[in-house]
Order: structure tokens, then sequence, then C-alpha cells
């Protein structure tokens, strides 16, 4: 939804001058985590129902202790209808029956500690699901009852309350808003839900709510968590008095939207889609509130000692200095950057995100925490096959202009060798390691994102990059499951990425992978010093990362262009192949040792 962007920044720093110092040698496990995301209904399949579970999860963990990451993180498995995956939350301390049991979630969690890993849950405290016991108490009680006070509940505008109380549209699609029917069945108030209409909002003016979600933060603490990826941080707290908002509305403002169930004959809405990301005007976003609510997240996981519990925010928000406020000392310890996420496959724009997100956290004292994929957005080795100089897009159909899948591994190689060589943290999205593009020729009908329902169509959704990922060529379902019909259709490309056709091949994509996360890990690298190299140019993103012993890397990234000769030293890795002429060809990255180091 929209594009974020790094802060204006001035022209990058000359050459060698300091952009980040290196971090403590004993700083914090999660200041330079390699975290790696999984999204349950798609990654292993135990008991053959087409859905992705934690026996699945379990199994499977041995392959990513191999790969080299230090933590995972799993999107909701809670209870839930699932009309929106799972991010509809009907119970918060209990497991969904399509995923196991809260005796698998132990037992996922005691394997996951014996093989090193880390564990990081989703915490979903926006909204709540319509199932939820809460909101079901809430249309039971009626108007000025403490129930409904647990959620944005308003009256109505206009003569009978028949016009909902402002304009906001929704994420997904249609109006905010959506009126209820009260118990003496007439047309009652209005309640906000910023994404489904099964997605009501809570109300973080009430003091139940900040004490429930401090319970349930306990609660997966004592079960042995050792962080939660906060969704929607950015969207608690709403501006008083919620006004009418005039902002923008998102990439597909003529777009014909409906919001779900309406009163009868009440046609479909031209509202738009709302834009998550934050403005310095968006009421719904980003209000300073917050920040108190995080304050006291931060005091009840501090209060499990060490080894440290933490906070990331799935904040989408602009400019960096704001996202930065999150990753104050006393608040979260990651924030996504979506600004680098964001930024489009060009030399110059790319460096100055890297510097801006550096000095902005290091204002704070908080590492940066680098992201390039996720549930959420297109796989960036299809994004990056596709034009670069438009917005990016909210999935890709069949009928909507293809990536050039050749081009797109090519870069995406490149970007994430740029990447886990920076300084900070970073999230891997499960199956980028295998180069996986996203599904851009799924069936209509097989769709589920509530984006393409509520927009008939018109706005294709996230299911793309949400597809089973492969383990065994040939098998059923490509080794998700026992079964061979997956929740979402995988496409035939998907059969020879498979990890069976990867491990021990030279030059895949996994095994790059792996190399990147070794000497990642080797070299200090995400606890390393940055400064800019002289071979920064109009396609040459170049830097030399540095570890307090003096170990030094030299990092270049071709962006298109012209070949690039390489400077003497010993290669450590290359994203693709290097030119027999010792050159750097374009859209590759390489690490190397230099002669001078």
């Amino acid at each position: 939804m929209g594009r974020v962007t790094a802060a204006t920044t001035p022209p990058l720093t000359a050459a060698g001058t300091l952009v980040h110092p290196a971090d403590s040698p004993d700083a914090e496990w999660w200041r330079d985590a390699v975290i790696y995301q999984i999204y349950p209904r798609s990654w292993a399949d135990a008991d053959g129902d087409g859905i992705g579970d934690l026996p699945g999860i379990t199994a499977r963990l041995g392959y990513l202790a191999e790969l080299g990451v230090d933590a995972v993180w799993l999107s909701p498995f809670y209870v839930s209808p699932m009309n929106d995956a799972g991010y509809d939350v009907a119970d918060y301390r209990d497991i969904d029956p399509r995923f196991g049991t809260l005796e698998d979630a132990d037992a996922m969690l005691a394997r996951a500690h014996e093989l090193g890993l880390k564990v990081l849950v989703d915490l979903v405290p926006n909204h709540t699901s319509s199932e939820h016991e809460w909101f079901r108490a809430a249309l039971a009680a009626g108007p000025g009852s403490p129930e409904r006070a647990r959620y944005v509940f308003r009256d109505g505008r206009g003569t009978d309350g028949e016009q909902p109380p402002n304009n906001w549209p929704s994420v997904f699609g249609g109006r905010g808003w959506s009126r209820v029917t009260e118990a003496d069945g007439t047309p009652g108030q209005w309640y906000l839900h910023l994404f489904d209409v099964t997605q009501p909002d809570l109300d973080w003016t009430n003091p139940e709510v900040h004490a429930e979600f401090e319970s349930v933060l306990r609660f997966w603490c004592d079960r042995g968590v050792d962080g939660f990826r906060v969704d929607v941080a950015h969207g608690l707290v709403k501006r008083d008095g919620l006004p009418d908002w005039h902002g923008k509305v998102g990439l597909y403002d003529d777009v014909v939207t409906d919001d779900g169930p309406q009163e009868e004959g009440s046609p479909p809405e031209e509202s738009g889609v709302l834009d998550h990301n934050a403005t310095s005007d968006s009421p719904m976003w980003d209000q300073d509130g917050v920040h108190d609510i995080y304050r006291a997240w931060r005091t009840v996981l501090d209060s499990y000692g060490r080894p440290d519990r933490i906070l990331c925010a799935e904040a989408w928000v602009t400019p960096d200095t704001r996202l930065a406020l999150y990753v104050r000392d006393d608040e979260m310890h990651q924030a996504f950057n979506f600004a680098f996420l964001e930024t489009p496959w060009d030399a110059a724009p790319l460096a100055a995100v890297v510097e801006s997100s550096l000095r902005v956290n290091d204002d704070v004292g908080a590492p940066t925490t680098w992201v390039l994929s996720n549930h959420d957005v297109v796989r960036h080795a299809s994004r990056l096959g596709l034009d670069q100089s438009g917005p990016r897009p909210n999935g890709v159909a069949a009928d909507d202009p293809q990536p050039d899948a050749e081009l797109g591994l090519r870069r995406a190689r490149a970007a994430t060798a740029m990447m886990l060589a920076l300084p900070g943290g970073a999230y891997v999205y499960q199956g980028e390691e295998l180069g996986l593009p996203e599904h851009t020729t799924m069936p209509d009908e097989v769709r589920q994102d509530p984006t393409f329902h509520h927009t008939h169509g018109e706005v294709t959704g996230r299911d793309g990059c949400r597809v089973p990922i492969p383990w065994t060529k040939g098998a059923p379902s490509m080794g998700f499951g026992p079964g061979d019909h997956p929740w979402l259709p995988q496409p035939e490309a998907y059969d020879d990425l498979a990890v069976d056709q990867q491990e021990g091949v030279p030059g895949s994509t996994l095994e790059l992978y792996r190399t990147l996360l070794r000497l990642r890990r080797e070299h200090r690298l995400g606890r390393a010093s940055l400064a800019w190299d002289e071979l920064c140019s109009e396609h040459v993103v170049a830097f030399r990362v540095s570890a307090r012993d003096g170990d030094e890397v030299l990092v270049v990234t071709t962006v298109g262009g012209d070949p690039v000769p390489l400077p003497a030293g010993e290669v450590l890795l290359a994203s693709g192949p290097l030119g027999e002429d010792g050159t750097l060809g374009p859209d590759t990255t390489v690490w190397l040792r230099p002669a001078t180091a």
C-alpha cells in the first residue's frame, strides 16, 4: 500500500567517513539477530489437511538451524475464524485446532530452544476477531455498556444515525465502519474496523484493554517465548474525537469496494483503500499515545530478566525519525525498516536509505532491522523483476505485467547479499532462501485475501506471497504435506526450486543464503561499523564494514550499469558469477577482504 520512503537526506557522507560505529561484542542477542519468518499455514503440513501446522514446524526446525538463523517468528496460530488468515484473533491464549494444541506449541518451543533457536510469536493488539468473547459481549450488552467501551463504538451521524461516525476507510477497501443491529432489532451503533469487517478495533483508552494484553504477554512469556512481533504497532491509538480525514486514501482511490454485509439495498462504496502508511496528518496511525503502551510492555518483558525477551514493531511510519521513536531504550527493541524494503532498485536511493536509517537509529541507541520480504508484500524475487519506476504493487495477477523472473532473482540475490552485510538485525521470509517468486498466475477463485474480495478483484492482494513452500520435487504438494491439495496452489516453477533440488548444489540460492549467514556470523557483520567506499557511483553501492578487532569486509553491489572492476582482495562470496576479466557484472553483490585490510 503505497511506498514508504526514507527522509530526505543530504549527499552521502564522503568515502571513508564513519557512518555507523561498531556495536559492543557482548551486545544483546537481538541487536544483530537474523530472524526467519514462518507463515504457519504454508511451511509444513504434518496431518495432510492442506494447512501447515505446529507439528510440521517442529519437524522442520532442524532445517533452520542448518540454514544459520538465530530465531524464528511465527505469524498467528491462535484460535481464529480465519477471515484474515489468523490476524482476526478469537482467543489469544489458545491454538487454533487447524494448527494443533497448546501442547504442540510447547513441544515446538522446546525443540527450537534445543536447537539454539529463539522463538517470537505474533501479537495482534489493534483489533480482535468479531468472534472474540469480548465483542460478542459488546453486541449483547448494548450502547453505553462497559462491554462496548472495550471497542470503538460510536453513534452514527445524520437524522437517524444512518451515516458512519466519520469518513475513515478500511485498509482492505470500503468504509472503516459497520453498523450493528441492536437486540431489539433496530439499527444501532457503528463500530470501527480499520481492516476487515470481522476485525473490530479495540479502544486503547480503556484500562481493561491494557490489562488484558499485559496478561497475554505474561501468558506467552511464561510458556517460554522469546519475544513478540507486534502487528499494526502504529495503529492502536486514534486521535481524540476521531475527526474526518482528507488525506491520501491509497493506491486505488477509484476502486469500487465493499466493506462486507451492509443494509439491504445499500450500494457498494467508492471510498478507496486506506493507505497503511502513517503520514503527519493521519488520525488513525502513529499517534503519540502508542509509546506509553510500549513502555508498559517493555516493563513486563524486562521483569523476566535475561536472556532478553523482545518486541518488534510492524510500524509503517514516515519519516524515519518518527519510526525511531518506537525503538528508544525503554520501548521496543526492533522496528522493521520498511523504507528499505520499499526502495526501488536504484543505487542512490538505496544508499540514502541505508545511511539515514543507521543514523536515526544510532541517535536513540537502537539497531536497524532490515527486511526485504514478508507475508504482506510481493516477494522480492518478483518485485525486483518489475518496473522500478512506479509504486510497489499489492499483488500481481495473471493479466498484470509479469516480472522478469531471471532479472528479479539476480537482483534479489544481490539485494539480500547487501542486506545481510549491513549492521543490525535482519528478517528473512520463508522460502526467500529458495529464490521463490510470487505466484502471479493464481486463479481468482482460490484467492482468500480479504483485500481481493472487498475490492471485487481490483486489488490482487497478498495470496501470491503466501503459497506453501516446496520441500521435495515431485512429491505430493511438493513435500509440503502428505496431501496433494494445499490451501493455496503452488506454481509449477516451485518444483525445481524445492529444498531437495538446492541442498548441496553450488550456486543455488539456498547455498548462497547458508554461506551469507555463515560468513555474516564469522565476520560479525551485524555488529560492525559502516563507512562508504570510494567505489560508490550512479550504479554502485559500496561500503566497508569493520568489526572491532579490525576484521574488514568490502561490500560492492552493482545496480545495473556496466561491469565494474573489482579491487584487489580475497573474494569471500558473490551473489552471481564474476567476469573472467575480474569484473563485477550488473545486479550482483560481492563480499571481499580488501588486500590492504
